[in-house]
């Protein structure tokens, strides 16, 4: 634990400590979507403000000889910027009496107020990678600037869903990325492929995995109807964390005992044209 998370008054017994930070990491874990297919970069360290944001444009392909002198496009960054890491954090509330009640009684700690900071702040984080922050200037997969789009198909028609991913990857395909790849869509997209496809016997949402291995997936902050198909890859993308999600004790308040769920991260996208949103026209 860092020394500045576990403020010196922290009034949790190591047991006590343990049970919170577990519940708030479990939480996180069944909450977040876009860490299931983004790679992470780091932890590069709490104090760590900035990050170098490179972007990486065309795709050349390599070269096959037999001395090895055939001259080749080098990779490198066409654009290097570098950006201020933000801190996404939810604060949560332990009672003294609750406290002092689990001691004498020798009852675990309810741990229900971390648990619900915890998942607010894993939306939080999954609404920084999706849609950015405008205000800060930070772009999302379904904004990135130079991202491929394709119109949205009737998902309550058969097999539209299926066709509307393999649009998606003929159109990563043709931008050279070859997956593999991930789809997240909005509750009520994801619900319209849970029918069976076609005369196969299986759900339409099945055959789109054998599309996109690395995961199907539905957000509620992909709102109305609405997709995004990713070449992942930390070649494309990658999550750079300054610091994991912690646990970090305030300072008590009026007898009372404040903490906060915090981390530090930023989507750096390298290659937009990994990217491929499915929305509806205009």
């Amino acid at each position: 634990m860092l020394q500045f998370l576990g403020h010196e008054e922290n009034p949790l017994r190591p047991d006590e400590w343990a049970r919170l930070t577990d519940t708030v990491i479990e939480v996180a874990r069944r909450t977040l979507v876009c860490r299931r297919f983004i790679d992470l970069y780091g932890p590069l360290g709490a104090g760590v403000q900035t990050v170098a944001y490179d972007e990486f444009q065309g795709v050349a392909p390599g070269a096959v000889d037999i001395v090895g002198e055939e001259d080749t496009a080098k990779v490198f960054s066409d654009q290097r910027t570098f950006k201020t890491i933000p801190i996404l954090y939810k604060d949560f509330l332990l009672h003294w009496r609750d406290l002092e009640a689990a001691r004498a009684h020798a009852m675990p700690l309810d741990v229900s107020a971390a648990a619900g900071a915890a998942a607010f702040c894993s939306q939080r984080e999954d609404e920084l990678i999706l849609h950015g922050h405008q205000k800060l200037g930070h772009e999302g997969l379904m904004n990135a600037t130079g991202r491929a789009t394709i119109p949205l198909r009737d998902w309550s028609a058969p097999g539209n869903g299926y066709q509307n991913v393999v649009e998606a990857t003929e159109r990563l395909l043709a931008n050279g990325h070859y997956g593999p790849y991930a789809v997240v869509t909005s509750p009520r997209l994801y619900a319209a492929l849970h029918r069976v496809f076609e005369k196969t016997g299986v759900l339409e949402v099945e055959t789109i995995r054998q599309l996109a291995p690395e995961g199907v997936f539905q957000s509620n902050l992909l709102g109305g109807e609405s997709a995004v198909v990713v070449s992942t890859g930390r070649e494309n993308l990658d999550l750079a964390v300054a610091m994991d999600l912690s646990v970090a004790y305030l300072g008590a308040q009026r007898m009372n005992h404040p903490f906060r769920v915090l981390e530090c991260l930023l989507l750096r996208v390298k290659h937009p044209d990994a990217i491929c949103t499915i929305e509806r026209p205009g």
